[in-house]
């Protein structure tokens, strides 16, 4: 596939960022914004749902730890509304039961605080089938 047509692709695929710190969710705007993707944020589980009832995104990345509705419980009620949408889960507390449980909640991934952007980049990209 072509370079073109991948940023093509990737333009038509719309990613919604849940974390409740302003500089994550400006982090990964920035950079999936410049790979092509249609990027929206949220600062909390709430706002996410709501987004997702309007926005339909073709994949969540979704932390763990946030005030109000935790990243377990939200993924909990995406599931109900989409069985679909690909989740990747965001934590800086990865454990080996929230792994678990994120991932019998259906989540697809879990990825781990720090990271690196390129392995964040090739994470949505293999999960978006790019």
């Amino acid at each position: 596939m072509t370079n073109l047509r991948q940023a093509q692709i990737k333009e038509t695929k719309r990613i919604l960022v849940v974390d409740d710190e302003q500089g994550i969710l400006d982090f990964f705007e920035k950079a999936l914004n410049r790979e092509g993707y249609d990027v929206r944020t949220s600062l909390d589980g709430s706002d996410a749902l709501e987004k997702l009832k309007m926005e339909k995104p073709d994949l969540v990345i979704l932390d763990i730890k946030m005030p109000g509705i935790d990243g377990i419980e939200t993924l909990h009620y995406i599931r109900e509304m989409d069985k679909n949408v690909v989740v990747l889960m965001l934590t800086a507390y990865g454990t080996l039961d929230s792994a678990k449980e994120a991932l019998r909640l259906g989540a697809t991934d879990y990825i781990t605080k720090p990271f690196k952007l390129d392995y964040i980049k090739e994470v949505v990209k293999e999960n978006l089938g790019l």
